[in-house]
């Protein structure tokens, strides 16, 4: 009798355990991340380091000269300050650049920069920053600071006589003591 009970129970699909489904495999994507070279930008031979806002924005006018849109470039450096290199993060508009920390710390992250500076023009010739500007930079020193690779300064770059009458070319979050 117990034969004929297995075999009913095994047709019925009673007290069997089911068959054991196949494992479903899944392939993941394997990557690996490059980082290339896309020339040089000359600067002033005696000075390879980026010690001085004036030595930075020097820099960052050689690679985007008068543009008529905002670029935001990241500068990173090594341990000593020496400039090991300089990628544009973001280009924008007449009035606006759109800036996220992801994007201007990955180069950072792939040169295993000690630090870096941020730098960006203002078409309109006027360098004070704006609202946004400080925000901005508060987040970016946030960012660097969570990933171990502290923003030093950012410097918004113009040119002439400001609307506080001086001729200044670029103004240094740092000397203004708006980056610790």
């Amino acid at each position: 009798m117990k034969t004929k009970n297995t075999i009913e129970q095994t047709e019925l699909g009673l007290g069997v355990p089911p068959a054991a489904a196949p494992a479903k495999t899944y392939r993941a994507p394997v990557y690996r991340v490059t980082l290339v070279r896309d020339g040089s930008v000359t600067a002033e031979a005696t000075r390879e380091t980026a010690d001085s806002p004036a030595v930075v924005a020097e820099l960052v006018r050689k690679l985007i000269g008068d543009s008529p849109q905002e670029h935001l470039v990241a500068i990173c450096v090594d341990a000593r300050s020496k400039v090991i290199g300089v990628s544009e993060v973001s280009r924008g508009t007449l009035s606006a650049s759109l800036v996220h920390p992801r994007e201007t710390l990955r180069t950072a992250i792939l040169l295993n920069a000690a630090a870096f500076i941020v730098a960006h023009n203002h078409p309109s010739g006027d360098c004070n920053p704006s609202p946004d500007d400080r925000d901005t930079t508060r987040r970016l020193v946030r960012a660097g600071e969570l990933m171990g690779i502290p923003c030093c300064d950012h410097i918004i770059l113009a040119g002439g006589v400001q609307p506080d009458g001086t001729d200044k070319s670029f103004f240094s979050f740092r000397e203004h003591g708006l980056i610790g």
